[in-house]
């Protein structure tokens, strides 16, 4: 059952007002869940992050961090970190790819994308260059699992009812990620929203085991 009750307008189902007894309760369990998961895997996969490092200086040119511009809960600004996996200056460029774009809406997916480095596709193969978004979690300006965060450029091209996707914090790993990511934008914002009317601390879980065998097999791609 649903942690939100929930009203329809005409934008679709929307959320009205949270129960705050079992809403703080989860919350505050998803918040020490998060922390906890999130330490863990830093410890496990700090030794990475040297070689990671070295890894992209060593084959581009450029920094080894990624700062990614998106927007968080609430429609707020959110800085967060990616390791590089493209080449300098690829913002630039990105207007001269648009009629390869695969996705619908207004994000761009490209599998093929000619602005990745050779080390980026293996970085972005097992979700390597999502790590550093680690410390974000820490910092609690992301969950472990959430919808996407957006980029800037892209939130101001979303309708009203597509915004509640980030009613809610957004995450590393979301429902797109165990579905098989679809192309599609309105059936990207519909998972997201299934998550938010859904939530659950089992949900959580489900879709972090998902998540973890998507990273390790190297789905993403």
């Amino acid at each position: 059952m649903s942690v939100l009750n929930r009203e329809r307008d005409e934008a679709g189902s929307l959320p009205v007002r949270a129960r705050p007894r079992v809403v703080r309760w989860q919350v505050a369990c998803k918040r020490i869940l998060d922390v906890a998961v999130a330490s863990l895997a830093l410890l496990l996969f700090s030794p990475l992050f040297p070689i990671i490092a070295l890894a992209i200086k060593a084959t581009s040119p450029g920094p080894v961090l990624y700062l990614w511009p998106v927007v968080g809960q609430g429609s707020r600004p959110l800085k967060a970190y990616k390791f590089r996996t493209m080449v300098t200056g690829a913002e630039a460029t990105k207007a001269l790819l648009l009629d390869q774009n695969e996705s619908t809406g207004p994000v761009f997916k490209m599998r093929n994308d000619p602005r990745v480095t050779p080390v980026g596709r293996i970085l972005r193969r097992f979700s390597l260059d999502e790590l550093p978004q680690l410390w974000s979690v820490l910092r609690g300006d992301l969950s472990l699992v959430g919808p996407r965060p957006v980029l800037v450029s892209e939130w101001a091209k979303f309708s009203t009812w597509q915004r509640r996707k980030l009613d809610v914090k957004p995450g590393m790993i979301c429902l797109w990620h165990v579905r098989g990511q679809p192309r599609n934008f309105e059936q990207w914002i519909q998972l997201d929203l299934e998550y938010i009317d859904n939530w659950s601390l089992w949900l959580d879980l489900k879709v972090l085991a998902r998540g973890a065998l998507y990273l390790l097999t190297g789905r993403n791609c």
